[in-house]
């Protein structure tokens, strides 16, 4: 069920009555509401990965527990490599496992070698990059003492699968979007215009500038060979304001559809093509995927201490993780080298 079908229209106000004229008496009810609408949700993409998603809250869950139980660091820790093993696996199995035994396929006919690899015939599961990002920021926190596993299910359930997140983020934090489940939540008028304007904005970038501009930039580059350097030049143009139009109008719908229901989301664009240089661009793009990278990989990684061999590693391999979470491909990969080595100038 994407944001700008007639099915979402239909499902978004049933949930929003319920939700505040129904199951108001207590924040413990809406909870339940939304965890049920969330994972109808899901469902009605495709229900066989709604069991996916269900492991998946459980695993991170049950390891979360374990580890604030742990008796000692050893127990701790093998209960956090348990959940990031499991978490990795999955995403690695269903979004990579084509494309490594493809591209093994490839190197090895250089050789001479002929293989027919096996491949996964199941298409990738909605979301999965989001929400195993959701289980590997909670349960990281918690081995670094940042926070404490929680103890109610239902609530974490919501963290993880609150369904304005499903499609296309933010990547949201237990810090940030946790309390806000855990507390009581009463209608602010104010607040549920300001959403619907959002929505309406987020609609507006998708439907009239992303699909508008989607149509031109087909054209031009479905046939590249008949074109000359301006035309591709212009594609590129059109291109740029698809990507930004469609990821940052979905942004703004999950953002607003928050605001529906009193819960405020994670920024996650701020005007990137507006940037001086890639440094702020990658501060105003994608925000939650950037900063998550950031305080994840990059700095556990060193960040920019050290001496300036490890900076240029430690870019390149954010960078690279980046591409490849757009996209198992190998274009996602040179787009992650080619962003660092724009960022490079500036270490």
């Amino acid at each position: 069920m994407l944001f700008n079908t007639l099915n979402y229209a239909i499902f978004l106000p049933i949930v929003f009555i319920l939700y505040w004229f129904v199951f108001n008496k207590s924040y413990k009810y809406q909870n339940t509401l939304l965890l049920v609408s969330s994972y109808f949700f899901y469902a009605c993409w495709d229900w066989r990965f709604l069991f996916l998603l269900i492991f998946s809250t459980v695993l991170d869950y049950y390891t979360g527990l374990k580890m604030s139980d742990a008796k000692n660091k050893s127990n701790k820790k093998f209960w956090f490599w348990l959940s990031i093993s499991v978490n990795l696996g999955f995403l690695g199995v269903f979004k990579y496992y084509n494309f490594f035994a493809d591209s093994f396929a490839d190197a090895i006919a250089n050789f001479g070698l002929h293989v027919n690899p096996w491949t996964l015939k199941v298409i990738l599961p909605v979301g999965i990059s989001f929400y195993t990002f959701h289980g590997l920021s909670y349960v990281i926190d918690i081995y670094k003492d940042r926070i404490k596993a929680e103890k109610n299910f239902l609530d974490y359930s919501v963290f993880v699968c609150f369904f304005p997140l499903l499609v296309a983020g933010p990547i949201e934090r237990a810090t940030h979007l946790l309390p806000q489940i855990q507390r009581k939540r009463t209608f602010d008028y104010n607040r549920a215009v300001d959403g619907l304007r959002q929505i309406l904005w987020g609609l507006f970038k998708k439907v009239v500038i992303a699909d508008t501009c989607a149509t031109y930039a087909n054209a031009i580059f479905d046939n590249f060979q008949h074109m000359n350097s301006l035309s591709l030049l212009l594609g590129a143009f059109y291109f740029a304001f698809q990507i930004y139009g469609d990821f940052s109008g979905y942004s703004d719908i999950a953002l607003g559809v928050s605001k529906l229901f009193g819960i405020e989301l994670l920024r996650n664009f701020n005007y990137p093509y507006f940037s001086r240089d890639i440094a702020e661009f990658w501060r105003r793009w994608h925000i939650s995927l950037s900063s998550w990278f950031k305080d994840y990989v990059y700095i556990p990684l060193g960040g920019s201490k050290g001496n300036k061999l490890k900076q240029i590693r430690n870019v390149f391999i954010i960078f690279l993780l980046s591409g490849f979470w757009h996209g198992a491909n190998w274009t996602f990969l040179a787009w992650g080298a080619l962003n660092a080595m724009f960022f490079l100038p500036l270490l």
